[in-house]
C-alpha cells in the first residue's frame, strides 16, 4: 500500500500540472490525501459509490473514480468538476496511481523475495520462478554485506545505506533482524575482493560521519548464481562473529580473509577444552601475567624475531630470552621454534573462541 505522504505528493504534483483539485479516499470513506479542504466531506457519498457497480459517477461538483489493483478496490478518487475534461483528467490520475500501486507492490514483493532468499526459505524451483516473475537476473555476480549497528532498528543508518545504493537497480537493501542491515550488491566483472573491501570502508566512513553510528561490516564470497545468495549471507554472518573473536580491532572483515580463525570457529567446544588441557597441562593462557602475555603477543607480531621484539619492548635481548626460557619450562613450548610457535598461537586463538562462546551462553 502506498503511504499517504506519497499520495499527497502525487496529487499535489498533478494539481500543479492540471490546475484541478483532487482528493483520495479509502474504501471506508476516510480522507487520505487532498489538495482542497472543501473536498473532505464526501465520506458518505464515497461509501455509497464503493457499493455501486459504476466505475465513475458525478456527485455534486465532483467526479468520482474507482482505483483498483488486481481487481481489488483500493481507493476512490474525487476530481473537482464534471465535464469531459474532468473525466479525462480523472482517468489520467487513476492510471498514475495504479502504476504507483504496481511499482510499490513489486518493490515490496522483491524485498520479501530477497529476505526469504537470504534466510534459505525457498525451494530451488521457487527461487528461479519468482526471480523471473520479479524481473531479477539469476546469473549475476553478487556478494552479501552484513552491516551490524549498535542500535536496534537504526533507521538513520538504513537510510544512508539506501542513499548509497538504492538507485542502482540490481542492488538490494533489507533487514532480517533488529541490528543488521543487509546489502546484496552486484559485483561487476572487473571487481574483486579488494573492491568489496573499499566499498565496505566507504559505507563505514559514511555511517561514522553522517549517522554517528559505530558499525561492523562483513561480507561473504562473490557468487555467480542467485541460489547462492544465502550462502554468501551465511558467510558474512560468520565473518562478523569470527571478526569479533579474533580481529576485534578491525571494523571490516571479509570471509575470504578469516584464515585459521574460520576453522577454529567450527570446532566443538569439548574438543577445544581437550586441546587446551593437552597443550597447557590443565592450565590456561588466561593465567599468564600481563608481562608474559605482552611478550608473547609482541614476539608473534615481529615474526619470532628476538632482536626486534626486545627493541620494541625496551628490554635487553637476554631479558627476552630469559622470559622465553621461563615460558618454555612452564608450558613445554619453545616459541623460538616454528612448530611450537604455531601450536601456541592456535592455542591462544582457541582460548579466545572458548571465552567468546561461554560469554554468549551466559
Amino acid at each position: 500500500m502506498i503511504s499517504n505522504q506519497i499520495l499527497q505528493n502525487t496529487i499535489d504534483g498533478l494539481k500543479s500540472i492540471t490546475r484541478t483539485d483532487f482528493c483520495v479516499y479509502d474504501t471506508e470513506g476516510s480522507t487520505l490525501a487532498g489538495t482542497s479542504p472543501n473536498m473532505s466531506g464526501y465520506g458518505g457519498d464515497v461509501i455509497s459509490f464503493v457499493g455501486s457497480p459504476a466505475e465513475s459517477q458525478v456527485v455534486g461538483d465532483c467526479q468520482f473514480f474507482k482505483i483498483a489493483d488486481d481487481n481489488q478496490l483500493e481507493y476512490v478518487l474525487l476530481v473537482r468538476g464534471s465535464g469531459d475534461d474532468t473525466f479525462m483528467i480523472g482517468k489520467m490520475v487513476v492510471f498514475q496511481i495504479q502504476n504507483l500501486l504496481t511499482a510499490y507492490k513489486e518493490r515490496f514483493d522483491k524485498e520479501n523475495f530477497i529476505k526469504n532468499l537470504l534466510l534459505d526459505n525457498l525451494l530451488l524451483v521457487d527461487i528461479y520462478n519468482r526471480a523471473k516473475k520479479l524481473h531479477i537476473e539469476t546469473n549475476l555476480r553478487r556478494v552479501v554485506f552484513v552491516i551490524e549497528t549498535t542500535q536496534e532498528n537504526d533507521s538513520a543508518s538504513m537510510e544512508i545505506v539506501k542513499s548509497l545504493f538504492i538507485g542502482k537497480g540490481r542492488d538490494f537493501i533489507t533487514a532480517v533482524d533488529e541490528r543488521n542491515i543487509i546489502l546484496v550488491k552486484e559485483v561487476k566483472d572487473n571487481e574483486d575482493y579488494d573492491d568489496m573491501t573499499r566499498i565496505a570502508k566507504t559505507i563505514l566512513d559514511m555511517l561514522n560521519s553522517e549517522a554517528m553510528a559505530r558499525v561492523h561490516i562483513a561480507f561473504g564470497t562473490i557468487i555467480n548464481e542467485i541460489r547462492d545468495v544465502s550462502r554468501s549471507y551465511k558467510e558474512a554472518k560468520m565473518a562478523l562473529d569470527v571478526g569479533k573473536i579474533f580481529y576485534s580491532d578491525q571494523h571490516v572483515v571479509a570471509y575470504s580473509n578469516l584464515g585459521i580463525g574460520r576453522l577454529i570457529y567450527r570446532l566443538p567446544l569439548h574438543l577445544c577444552r581437550m586441546f587446551i588441557r593437552e597443550i597447557f597441562n590443565g592450565k590456561s593462557p588466561d593465567e599468564f601475567d600481563d608481562e608474559t602475555l605482552t611478550t608473547i603477543n609482541k614476539f608473534f607480531e615481529n615474526n619470532l624475531n628476538v632482536s626486534e621484539t626486545s627493541r620494541q619492548l625496551y628490554i635487553h635481548r637476554n631479558t627476552l630470552v630469559y622470559r622465553l626460557d621461563k615460558l618454555q619450562k612452564s608450558t613445554g613450548l619453545d616459541l623460538r621454534t616454528f612448530d611450537d610457535a604455531i601450536t601456541f598461537k592456535i592455542a591462544l586463538m582457541v582460548v579466545k573462541y572458548m571465552n567468546y562462546v561461554e560469554k554468549m551462553d551466559r
